[in-house]
C-alpha cells in the first residue's frame, strides 16, 4: 500500500491517481478522515475502475509500506514532528518543494538543512527518505488520460530505497526515474522548481525535466 499524507491537495491526489491506474493499492491520508475519504471517492470516480482507500493520517501510515509526503512546505515539520512515531521504519517519498509566490514570481526557500528532503531526514531519523516527483505538474497528473513526458530525478542516502521510488516513478507511462545520488543532491532538484514554476507562467505551460544523454 502507497499512502498520502497532504493527499486531499492537488499533488498527492493527482500522484495517487496516476499511481493508482498504474495498478498500485493508494490510501489517502488527513488529520480529517471524513476530507480523506471524500477526495479518495473523488480519485476513484476520476479514474473509474480503481479502488482509494481514505482516512485518518496514522491509520493510512499504517495500511503503508510506502507513505508521500505531500503537504506545501510550511506544513512538513510540523506533520513530521507529530507523526514521527507512526513512520517507523517506513520508505518515506518526500515530495515536497518549497518556493515562496511574491508579485507573480516564484523563489526558492533557503532551509537549514539544505533541502525540504534533509529536514525531513532530520526529522524522522528511524525513516529512509527520498526525494522525487518534485517537477511533476499536478494539473497534467490529473488528467488520467493526458501523457506527460519527462523524467523524475531521485535522491536519497539509502540504494534501496532509491531503486525501489525509481522504479515505481517508471510505473506511470512516459516516465523515467533517474538515479540523482545522494540526499544531499535534492536541494538542486528542489530549487528547479522555482525556475520550471516562472519557465510555466512565462509560457503557459506545465513543463518538466528531461536529462538527455542518459544510457538507453
Amino acid at each position: 500500500m502507497i499512502g498520502f499524507l497532504g493527499g486531499t491537495g492537488p499533488e498527492g491526489r493527482s500522484l495517487a491517481l496516476r499511481l493508482a491506474l498504474a495498478g498500485e493499492n493508494v490510501a489517502i491520508g488527513s488529520r480529517n478522515a471524513e476530507r480523506a475519504k471524500e477526495i479518495a471517492k473523488t480519485i476513484e470516480e476520476r479514474g473509474k475502475a480503481i479502488r482509494v482507500v481514505g482516512g485518518e493520517n496514522s491509520v493510512i501510515i499504517n495500511m503503508s509500506d510506502i507513505v508521500f509526503i505531500t503537504v506545501p512546505y510550511a506544513g512538513q515539520a510540523t506533520l513530521l514532528e507529530s507523526l514521527e512515531p507512526f513512520l517507523r521504519g517506513k520508505l518515506i517519498v518526500d515530495t515536497v518543494a518549497p518556493v515562496s509566490f511574491d508579485g507573480g514570481k516564484i523563489k526558492s526557500l533557503d532551509i537549514n538543512e539544505g533541502s525540504a528532503a534533509e529536514e525531513a531526514q532530520r526529522l524522522l531519523p528511524n525513516s529512509k527518505v527520498v526525494a522525487a516527483f518534485q517537477n511533476v505538474s499536478a494539473v497534467d497528473l490529473w488528467v488520467p488520460d493526458r501523457i506527460i513526458q519527462g523524467d523524475v530525478i531521485v535522491c536519497s542516502d539509502y540504494d534501496d530505497a532509491k531503486e525501489e521510488v525509481i522504479s515505481l516513478a517508471q510505473r506511470i507511462p512516459n516516465i523515467r526515474g533517474v538515479d540523482g545520488g545522494d540526499l544531499a543532491n535534492s536541494k538542486y532538484v528542489e530549487e528547479f522548481t522555482a525556475m520550471l514554476l516562472n519557465i510555466n507562467r512565462i509560457y503557459k505551460v506545465h513543463s518538466m525535466v528531461r536529462i538527455v544523454g542518459l544510457p538507453e
